[in-house]
């Protein structure tokens, strides 16, 4: 039996994420920006997380260690972020934007902002609350679920799952 990936879950909110992503970089391009969408993403967890190490900062952002020191190399250079000797490991950096970083943030935001706004025209402000709920609720069951590091795979049933 064939299923319309139209219709399933991960397939839509991977649609919806890489067009998302594909926009911020139009808009950021067109801000001039000089950033790439991906440097965004760690000033922007950067500054959610201050003191946070380049490790745990790879696994939160799904990229190669390797990759991530590129990135990072590349903002230290700019200004934007420094990093400072772990003081519980001798081995590691903990990572920490920079005052000049903070108006490059707010610009960030601001064309999420924008991006966000776009993509939800003609939400009610109602609706919009209600997505985001909901989608904060699958999120919270998925890293609950990965927490436990258990996969119990259920037996195929007739049941039809909910997209």
């Amino acid at each position: 039996m064939s299923r319309n990936p139209e219709q399933m879950l991960g397939f839509v909110i991977h649609d919806v994420a890489r067009l998302l992503r594909r926009r911020f970089e139009q808009y950021a391009r067109a801000a001039e920006l000089d950033l790439t969408r991906t440097q965004c993403a760690v000033l922007a967890h950067l500054a959610r997380q201050q003191g946070i190490n380049q490790a745990t900062l790879a696994q939160i952002l799904d990229v190669e260690p390797i990759t991530l020191v590129r990135l990072l190399d590349r903002l230290q250079g700019a200004g934007l972020i420094e990093r400072k000797p772990d003081p519980k490991d001798r081995r590691a950096y903990v990572l920490a934007v920079t005052a000049k970083a903070r108006p490059v943030l707010a610009r960030i935001y601001e064309l999420a902002d924008e991006i966000y706004q776009e993509a939800q025209t003609g939400f009610s402000s109602a609706e919009s609350d209600e997505l985001l709920g909901r989608l904060h609720r699958i999120k919270s069951n998925l890293l609950r679920r990965t927490a436990e590091d258990t996969v119990a795979v259920p037996a195929a049933s007739g049941r039809k799952r909910r997209a």
